[in-house]
């Protein structure tokens, strides 16, 4: 589409060190500015990147101003890691960012209480329905049954959304709840939406459904929320020893 991501500008000056990197073996510490490599000056973090991938195994002379001192020539011999294909260098160290340039990024919206409301009831429309639609196609064979997570997935998010904080962490909450109301919704038997099918049946007919389909229709939504369950359990497995 000739769009490309917005890249905050960052000077070439190391924020942290990978332990037993080939950036902590050449001696490199964070705070050091790094000023060329080999011949070649480097102003943004950018460049360093592009010259140390483009180098994997190949060593690279690296002139460095640490404080206001500016020390002797330091040899890095990046790490030679697979990206596809090809291979690309690494050295192991991350740049410094400036939090302030990155707190201007950062845009705080708030809303009215009515409007606050407005917005949730639409946005746990939209999740509901995006729900369904990814049944639907798990049912139809669109998408893989690979996608159902159970309580180990969960779990496992729930903790990664905890360390991105409170409002990451609700989200996730959030977006539990509904999952779990869709799914309690659903027309199967032994489900609060099988009640509500039988309901709906029963006011159709103008009777009741008899003992013997009611116990037939329990015995399949058991059987059907069983598989379910172990499928979401087996992609969890699956994952957690797969990596």
């Amino acid at each position: 589409m000739g769009l490309t991501r917005y890249q905050l500008p960052l000077k070439p000056v190391i924020g942290e060190i990978v332990s037993g990197s080939p950036a902590e073996r050449a001696g490199l510490r964070a705070d050091d500015e790094i000023v060329a490599i080999g011949n070649q000056r480097v102003e943004h973090w950018d460049e360093v990147v592009k010259l140390v991938r483009a180098h994997p195994g190949a060593p690279l002379v690296f002139e460095v101003r640490r404080g206001s001192a500016l020390l002797p020539a330091i040899a890095v011999t990046p790490d030679s890691v697979a990206e596809g294909a090809r291979k690309i260098g690494r050295i192991g160290a991350a740049p410094r960012i400036d939090r302030s340039a990155l707190a201007d990024l950062i845009v705080d919206v708030r809303y009215s209480p009515l409007e606050s409301l407005n917005r949730a009831v639409l946005k746990t429309w939209d999740t509901s329905v995006f729900s369904l639609r990814m049944l639907g196609k798990m049912i139809v064979g669109e998408v893989s049954l690979k996608n159902l997570s159970g309580p180990i997935t969960i779990a496992d998010y729930a903790g990664q959304s905890a360390q991105g904080g409170v409002a990451s962490y609700l989200l996730f909450l959030a977006l539990i709840s509904i999952s779990l109301g869709v799914l309690n919704l659903l027309p199967i038997p032994l489900l609060d939406g099988g009640h509500l099918m039988y309901y709906a049946i029963e006011i159709l007919k103008g009777r009741p459904l008899s003992d013997r389909a009611i116990e037939i229709g329990q015995h399949a939504g058991l059987v059907l929320l069983i598989t379910l369950m172990a499928c979401a359990l087996y992609n969890d497995i699956y994952r957690l020893i797969g990596g």
